[in-house]
Order: C-alpha cells, then structure tokens, then sequence
C-alpha cells in the first residue's frame, strides 16, 4: 500500500513534469516503484522521452528502450525482431523474455506468452501473469495451479489467497462478487486502493462443486485474517459461499451442514464498514445480504 509520503513524492513529480519541470525517467521510475497505475501519463512522458534521442541517449546504450518504442507505436514484428538480436547476446536477461511476453500477449498470442512464461518457474512475477492468462482463457485449474504456486512461495500475500479463492469458488446462479455489488449499487461511497480491488470481477463461479467451495471459504476468510479484518472483497465471498454451500447440502444431515457463525461475523463486519464508510448504502447492503439468505 502506498504512504502518505509516497503519495505526496509522486503528487508534486507528477505536477512537475506535467507542468514541464523535467525528472519524466524520476517519474516513471518512481510509479514502477510504488506499483500504481497511471497508464496516460506513463505513455505521454515516456514516448516523449523514447522519442527524443538525446534524451534517450542520457539513459545509456540499452537496445532494449528502441524495442519498448517499438512496441508503444504498434510495431510489433519490429520490436520482436530488436529483443531477439539483444537476446543472442545475452540470453538468460529476464526483462528481454517479458517483453517478448508482453508483444505475444498485445497480439492475442497466449499459446507463445504461456510457452515463454513457462520458462520462468521462479519468477513470481511471472507465475502472476500465467495465472491472468489462464483465467482470461477460462483454463481455471491451471490458474489455481499458479496461485498454489504463488502461495507456496509468498503465503502473507492477501491477494493470491483472494485470487486462488476466486477461481476455486462457484455460486449458485454463477453471481459474481462484482456483479453483485454492481446490481446493489454498493460501490459508491468507498474509496482507497483496497477498495478498489473490489471493482476487478472475480470469477466465482469457476471450478464448481461442494469441495471447491469449501476450499474457497478457507482461502477467503485466510485473505481476511491477512488484511485484519479489512478486504471487502473476501467478505462477500465467504457471505457467497456460504449461500452456495447452504443451498447445494439442503436436505442433507445436520452433521454434514457447516455453522453460520463465520457468514454471521463476516456480515456483521460488512454493515460495519458500510456504517461507517458508507452510510447511505447500508439498506442496499442488507439487501444484499438477504438475497443470499445471510442476514
């Protein structure tokens, strides 16, 4: 998450280059750095640096800077052609074979990026991008392979507990968290990056069955522990998976039902975050909650 410190450091070099005060590579460096997303500008402050020789002079004789121009300009035969004469020279460079990923991914090649991302089974960053791929090609057990992988390596990263809980889960009536906060009209009134993670649509309704769904509880309410109690997201997936759940074992033994009392603190704490961050959308949240037969 980025600081307050952080925020102001990169407010102040945004108004400075904007406003033509230099430090566009300062910028740029500073907004890989903190991971956040600023697509526009990216784009305008680094084309105006890869378009001015001198200016890429300044940042060293690196082949790789005319490839990423290439790219930007929707060459990408051009720019595939750059990274392979640079590889014959070095390769083992990782950033070389992901922007070679990135170009297979621009032209809707996943067969190649998949192939190419393969090769780096240490890279989480990688394992990342697999699991995205798979998921945009609706191959979710190969997903929730990466994302096992990914928790293995990093098991007090929220996100990939999230994310293996998302393509493990399944709803009935496939409803989506997203979805369903869209039809509820519950995102008004939250704001932070947190939060935000929300507005991504999870694929709840992947996998499928009793088992899978229980797995994703446990992956939801583990990114809820992780976040302290904070991540909206997985409390409306253990409020979803408990309705699926509830539904798919009625008429079953009281011995094989699960207890309420995880859907019943995991509702509770979300009236709690709306009163508190978004009073007027209380009502639609129990409504909400309601439709899936939690409240």
């Amino acid at each position: 998450m980025v600081t307050k410190t952080e925020e102001t450091q990169l407010n102040r070099l945004e108004n400075q280059v904007d406003n033509g005060g230099g430090g566009a590579w300062e910028y740029l460096c500073l907004v890989k750095k903190l991971k956040v997303r600023r697509p526009d500008k990216v784009l305008r402050h680094g084309l105006s640096i890869l378009n001015d020789p001198k200016k890429r002079s300044a940042l060293g004789p690196d082949g790789r800077l005319e490839g990423i121009l290439l790219e930007a300009k929707g060459l990408w035969a051009e720019a595939e052609k750059a990274y392979s004469s640079l590889l014959e020279d070095n390769p083992l460079d990782p950033v070389l074979h992901k922007r070679r990923v990135a170009i297979a991914k621009a032209q809707g090649n996943f067969p190649t990026a998949i192939e190419w991302l393969n090769k780096f089974m240490a890279d989480h960053d990688a394992w990342r991008e697999l699991a995205e791929i798979y998921v945009s090609l609706q191959m979710y057990k190969q997903a929730a392979f990466c994302y096992e992988e990914l928790i293995l390596s990093q098991p007090t990263v929220p996100l990939y507990h999230l994310a293996y809980a998302d393509v493990s889960a399944s709803s009935i009536g496939v409803i989506t968290i997203a979805r369903l906060m869209r039809n509820f009209h519950l995102y008004s009134g939250f704001c932070g990056r947190e939060i935000s993670e929300v507005h991504k649509d999870p694929v709840l309704y992947t996998l499928g069955g009793v088992e899978n769904i229980l797995l994703a509880k446990k992956y939801y309410a583990s990114a809820i522990d992780l976040t302290g109690g904070k991540n909206t997201k997985a409390l409306f997936g253990i409020c979803l998976c408990s309705s699926a759940i509830a539904q798919l074992t009625k008429g079953r033994n009281k011995e094989d039902k699960e207890s309420p009392e995880l859907q019943s603190l995991a509702a509770a704490a979300l009236e709690k975050d709306y009163k508190q961050r978004a009073p007027a959308k209380l009502l639609l949240l129990t409504s909400a909650l309601k439709s899936l037969k939690t409240s």
